[in-house]
């Protein structure tokens, strides 16, 4: 018993029974080592590495070929020679030259042929005295007739808004531009409360521009009576209308140009 005994406690057990506090302590220095590793990482990763940084592309460049150079000159020759154009094109050798016209000198027809002159007719002398009525045209003589409607002086009438009193209007004289009959023009017309023409806008024309605008200064200087204005309204202040100028045969005609004869 006592054999048996000895020789169990000299084998070794197959379980160990010592305390845990070594492996503890060893799990715990690896944790340690674990972290400072990390961290080292972390820093060497984020600190010390600078961030990435995106470069752009660098800027298109544009290189000209120009004779400055040798290569530039090399290859606008090389260009030449292979032109396609220039290729397929018949050209005359260098050394040919253009034909030319040849120098002729400019002989007269009447040199070689001489032209045949044609004899003066005979000098026939008419002794008889002049005729004083000599053959012509018969003249027609017409009389002028004086016109059956007489002198029609130019008219200026205004609608009943505006011509219940009095008005100042200044002399009618007019010019036209041309020889034809005018048409008679109306105006819409807008009177102040001092009597004066303040707006005037005209509705049609007469076929001549000159006219028209005279026509129009001629309203602007009108002036009417200022009681008589806006109806009997002392709050109205413009009063509008309708002015309308007919023309007559006192219009000033162009005078038509005499032709100038020219003397040799």
């Amino acid at each position: 018993m006592n054999d048996l005994s000895s020789e169990l406690a000299t084998e070794p057990l197959l379980f160990s029974w010592d305390s845990p506090r070594h492996r503890q302590a060893a799990f715990l220095v690896f944790l340690a080592v674990s972290l400072l590793a990390h961290a080292v990482c972390f820093y060497i990763f984020q600190v010390v590495y600078p961030p990435a940084i995106t470069l752009l592309p660098p800027p298109a460049r544009v290189a000209l070929i120009t004779p400055a150079s040798e290569e530039g000159r090399t290859l606008l020759r090389w260009i030449d020679a292979e032109d396609p154009a220039v290729a397929f094109t018949t050209h005359r050798p260098p050394e040919a030259r253009l034909r030319g016209l040849p120098k002729v000198e400019h002989v007269p027809s009447y040199h070689a042929m001489e032209p045949t002159l044609k004899e003066l007719p005979a000098l026939e002398v008419d002794s008889r005295a002049p005729d004083s009525q000599p053959p012509a045209a018969v003249p027609f003589m017409r009389e002028k007739r004086a016109s059956a409607a007489g002198s029609i002086p130019t008219s200026v009438s205004f609608s009943k808004e505006i011509n219940a009193g009095p008005a100042t209007l200044p002399e009618l004289k007019f010019a036209s531009s041309n020889g034809e009959a005018p048409e008679a023009i109306r105006f819409r017309v807008a009177i102040n409360k001092l009597g004066e023409i303040r707006y005037c806008f005209p509705m049609n024309s007469s076929g001549d521009p000159g006219l028209d605008q005279q026509a129009r200064l001629y309203l602007t200087r009108c002036r009417f009576s200022r009681s008589e204005l806006g109806g009997g309204k002392p709050d109205a202040s413009l009063t509008w209308g309708i002015a309308i100028i007919e023309w007559g045969n006192d219009i000033a005609r162009p005078q038509a140009r005499q032709p100038v004869s020219t003397t040799p």
